[in-house]
C-alpha cells in the first residue's frame, strides 16, 4: 500500500530515533562532513544558494544501509561548514516516483526554489520507468510536487535521469544523463522559458558525438557551467575499462572542457579528465554562490562497490559527502580548493619550518591525530621519492623520477592494501584533511585530488615523513579541527 508523505516522514524519523544510540556509538562517525543520521546516503542533489543560505539535498534511504526507494534528505548552512539538518524535502509518495526520488538539481526563480528530480518507477514486471519531475518551495523547506514535466523521448531507454537546470541569456536549460537504445551514454539538453514546459533539443555530447568514440553505456549526473570563459561539462560515465592509472574505480567522474554551441546543441571538447584520483568519489554537483564562486560537492562513495564491507553498516549508517571545493580554471587545468570557510574549524595550530626529511622516519611534535588539517610546503625536493604515512596503513607517496603520485590505504576487509595513482610533473605542496574515517588530499593547490574512506585502527594516530635517495626540505602546518556534526 502506498504511503503518504506524512506517513513516510514519520517512519523515517522514528527510525532515526530508534537507532540514534547505535549510530552515535560508531568510532568512525565523521566530525566535519555531511552524513546520514541513519541509513544510506549517496548523491548530492539540489545544491543551491537561496535566501542567504546554502541548501544541500542528498539521496537518502532512511530505512536500510542499502540502495532502495530514495528520499531527499536536506541540510542547510550559512557558511558551508556548519550544517543543520532540515526537514525531509521529498519522499517517494506518488505514482511517478514511488520507487525513489532520484537525483536532480535546484534553481531560484521569482524568489521560489524550483527542484527538479527523477521519479523512479518499477512496474509489477520489474520494468523501469523514469520521469523528470518538478517540486516548488516558497521557503526552501516545504515543497509542493507539481509532477512530471518530461517523459523519456524516443530513442532512449528508461535510464534517463539526473536533471541539472541552469539559466543562460534568459533561457532555461536542462542537461540530463541518458542511455540510447543502442546502450550508449549521452548528455542531452532541454530548453524552457518558464521551467514548466520543456523542449527536447538533442544530444550535447556522448559516445559517437564530437569525435568521441565508445565512452560508456550510461552517463550520469551531468553538470554544465562556465568558468573563466571555459565551458565545462562534468559527467559520470559508466562502463569505462581501466586504462593504466585511469578509470580504476567501478564508475568514473570527470569533465570535458571546450565550446558549447547552444543553437546547434553540440560541444567541441577536449579529452575527458578525471576529477578525483581516490577510491571514493562520484556524482559531483556544483553551484554558484552569491560571490560568484563555483563550488563542488561529491558523494564520498562509488555505486555499490564494496559497500557490504563497510564497518559502519553494523552501526546502521553508510557513506558521506565530500568537503565543499571551490573550482578555478588556471593554465588549462581545473583546480579544486577546499572552501576558505573551512578555516573556521581550525584549532591548536602547530608550525614546523625548514624540516629536513631523509630515509629515517621523521616524527614532528604534535603532528598527529585522527582528525586534522595538514599543510606541507615542499621547499626542496632533492630525493628520489617523498612519503607521508598517516595512521595504520594510509600513505601518500611521490616518486620524483617516475613523476607518479600514489595513495595507498588498507582494504576494508583482510590485511591487504590497495592503491590509486596519477601522473604529476612536480610536487610543490600537499594539503590533507583527515577525518575519523575519510581522507582528502589536495596536491599542488588542487591540481590533483585523492578522496577516500579509510577504516583503520583509531588508536594509531601517527604521521611519519620519509624520503628516499636524498632529502626533502619542507614547512609543515597542522591544525586540529572542531567537531560540527550532531553525533
Amino acid at each position: 500500500m502506498k504511503q503518504s508523505f506524512s506517513e513516510l516522514k514519520q517512519r523515517a524519523y522514528k527510525n532515526i530515533d530508534d537507532r540514534k544510540k547505535t549510530v552515535a556509538g560508531d568510532p568512525y562517525r565523521l566530525h566535519f562532513h555531511i552524513m546520514p543520521l541513519v541509513g544510506l546516503l549517496n548523491d548530492p542533489n539540489g545544491f543551491v544558494f537561496y535566501k542567504g543560505k546554502y541548501h544541500m539535498f542528498y539521496q537518502w534511504n532512511p530505512f536500510q544501509t542499502e540502495h532502495g526507494a530514495k528520499f531527499w534528505g536536506h541540510a542547510v548552512s550559512d557558511d558551508l561548514v556548519h550544517w543543520e539538518e532540515a526537514p525531509i524535502a521529498l519522499a517517494p509518495d506518488q505514482d511517478y516516483d514511488k520507487n525513489g526520488c532520484y537525483s536532480g538539481s535546484a534553481v531560484v526563480f521569482m524568489e521560489k526554489l524550483y527542484v527538479f528530480y527523477t521519479g523512479n518507477v518499477k512496474n509489477e514486471h520489474g520494468k523501469r520507468e523514469s520521469y523528470q519531475c518538478l517540486a516548488v518551495s516558497e521557503d526552501g523547506i516545504h515543497f509542493e510536487k507539481k509532477g512530471p514535466v518530461i517523459h523519456v523521448p524516443g530513442g532512449y531507454t528508461a535510464h534517463f535521469r539526473d536533471p541539472k537546470v541552469f539559466e543562460k541569456d534568459g533561457q532555461w536549460y536542462m542537461v540530463l544523463g541518458a542511455q540510447t537504445e543502442n546502450e550508449q551514454g549521452e548528455a542531452v539538453v532541454y530548453t524552457s522559458s518558464d521551467l514548466e514546459n520543456w523542449s527536447f533539443q538533442g544530444a550535447l555530447a556522448g559516445s559517437g558525438h564530437n569525435g568521441l568514440k565508445d565512452f560508456g553505456y550510461m552517463w550520469e549526473c551531468p553538470d554544465l557551467f562556465e568558468l573563466n570563459g571555459h565551458e565545462i561539462l562534468v559527467v559520470c560515465p559508466q562502463g569505462l575499462s581501466p586504462k593504466g592509472f585511469e578509470y580504476n574505480n567501478i564508475f568514473q567522474s570527470g569533465y570535458f572542457t571546450g565550446k558549447v554551441d547552444y543553437e546547434k546543441v553540440s560541444f567541441e571538447h577536449r579529452n575527458f579528465v578525471e576529477l578525483d584520483r581516490g577510491f571514493d568519489f562520484y556524482a559531483p554537483q556544483t553551484t554558484e554562490d552569491a560571490s560568484g564562486r563555483r563550488i563542488l560537492v561529491g558523494w564520498m562513495g562509488n555505486a555499490d562497490d564494496g559497500e557490504s564491507t563497510h564497518p559502519t553498516i553494523k552501526y546502521e549508517w553508510i557513506h558521506a559527502l565530500t568537503l565543499p571545493r571551490e573550482l578555478q580554471w588556471k593554465e588549462g587545468k581545473l583546480l579544486q580548493h577546499p572552501v576558505e570557510e573551512l578555516q573556521l574549524l581550525r584549532e591548536d595550530e602547530i608550525q614546523h619550518t625548514g624540516v629536513v626529511v631523509s630515509e629515517e622516519a621523521v616524527v614532528l611534535p604534535r603532528v598527529n591525530g585522527q582528525v586534522f588539517e595538514l599543510e606541507i610546503a615542499i621547499k626542496n625536493l632533492a630525493a628520489a621519492s617523498f612519503s607521508v604515512e598517516i595512521g595504520e596503513k594510509s600513505t601518500f607517496h611521490y616518486d620524483a623520477k617516475a613523476q607518479v603520485c600514489t595513495f595507498q590505504r588498507g582494504a576494508f576487509s583482510g590485511n591487504s592494501v590497495e592503491s590509486r595513482h596519477c601522473v604529476l610533473e612536480s610536487l610543490q605542496n600537499i594539503r590533507i584533511f583527515k577525518d575519523t574515517s575519510s581522507i582528502e588530499i589536495f596536491i599542488n593547490n588542487g591540481e590533483e585530488v585523492f578522496t577516500s574512506r579509510v577504516f583503520e585502527d583509531p588508536a594509531i594516530e601517527r604521521v611519519y615523513f620519509f624520503a628516499k635517495d636524498g632529502h626533502v626540505t619542507m614547512d609543515v602546518q597542522k591544525w586540529s579541527i572542531r567537531r560540527v556534526t550532531e553525533y
